[in-house]
């Protein structure tokens, strides 16, 4: 199988492709095999209803076509996003909206192009409801979703999952500004790295895995609760790929400052084994040791990101090619209370 494959980070691991990371692959007449789905890639097969090996069904639509109807919860279709606009009325976030509304729970996007808001919209009742998305996603990508499930195969634009309630959001690459804004709940697992200010203003319960790093003000104003109690947290495993595909760490977890900066709830869990994160990067946050009740807290997480990107969770568990111990590679962040600063008072101070 090969020919076309799907976008992805520059830094993933280039010994296992874009279209196998995927599970979405070509062959030579341009036919797409995805999940055990076989279609043709071409607008004639759109709005022909069909079914895979194990019997369940498919459709193939595009803009322009009647809207299908689901026959059946099994039922899965695929949308080719080319000719949508970024957003407002026609838009593809809302044509996925109508096919969830028309019984469709499994929904794969084609070709993407920037558009907007994906996810966005879907109402509460959505669990169960997943959603594949290929090409070049935009902006605000699954905002507010309370139970659906997104999962990007490739980088993700500015302001991804921001006051995410419930589900999950899966991005096989890096993701841009103020991701996760205000969330207040869900799980979010990103293979590459986020730009600036991810998960400020959070509050509730979001329990996130950034794999790579964070350009600045990682989890400001964080207000999620006690981690033993159902609150949120962040891991952040500083770690990327080689050129052989071999995990490594990066130079820093961490580069920036205000790290938990104002934060009064929540963790942040890094892994530092090398102990370079320092108090001078901290704006009111404060470190302690890396417990075993947090890493019965970690692990779940990190299994599941291991069977998403490949990352196993022994060699995050290695220093300098040795096996150690959680607390050993591990450190946790905590709010530090009324020592917190005002960030004009803590620019002042340096």
């Amino acid at each position: 199988k090969s020919g076309k494959s799907c976008s992805t980070a520059s830094w993933t691991k280039p010994v296992r492709p874009a279209h196998s990371q995927a599970g979405v692959a070509f062959d030579s007449t341009g036919t797409c095999v995805k999940f055990g789905i076989v279609f043709a890639h071409c607008s004639a097969r759109c709005g022909r209803q069909a079914s895979d090996s194990s019997g369940n069904g498919f459709v193939h639509h595009e803009k322009g076509r009647p809207l299908p109807q689901a026959r059946g919860e099994a039922e899965r279709v695929v949308l080719q996003a080319q000719g949508y606009p970024a957003q407002g009325k026609g838009s593809l976030a809302l044509e996925v909206r109508e096919l969830v509304e028309r019984g469709f729970s499994r929904i794969i996007l084609m070709g993407a192009s920037g558009q907007r808001f994906i996810g966005a919209g879907l109402g509460s009742d959505t669990e169960g409801v997943r959603i594949e998305i290929f090409g070049s996603s935009g902006d605000y990508l699954a905002s507010g979703i309370d139970g659906a499930e997104l999962e990007v195969h490739g980088s993700g634009q500015d302001q991804l999952g921001q006051i995410m309630k419930r589900g999950r959001l899966v991005v096989h690459g890096d993701v841009g500004q103020t991701f996760m804004y205000g969330a207040k709940g869900g799980e979010a697992f990103v293979m590459g790295g986020a730009a600036g200010r991810p998960l400020i203003n959070a509050v509730g319960k979001p329990r996130v895995v950034i794999n790579g790093t964070c350009l600045d003000y990682l989890a400001e104003s964080f207000m999620a609760g006690d981690p033993l109690d159902g609150g949120g947290f962040v891991v952040l495993n500083g770690v990327g790929f080689d050129p052989a595909g071999r995990v490594v760490e990066l130079d820093s977890p961490y580069p920036g400052g205000n790290l938990f900066s104002l934060a009064s709830g929540g963790a942040i869990f890094v892994r530092d084994p090398d102990r370079q994160l320092s108090e001078d990067q901290l704006n009111g946050g404060r470190f302690a040791d890396f417990r075993s009740e947090y890493w019965e807290l970690v692990r779940p997480l990190l299994e599941v990101n291991e069977r998403l990107f490949g990352i196993p969770i022994a060699r995050l568990l290695e220093h300098q090619g040795r096996e150690a111990a959680p607390a050993a590679v591990y450190r946790a962040i905590l709010p530090a209370g009324h020592k917190a600063l005002q960030p004009e008072q803590a620019w002042v101070a340096h």
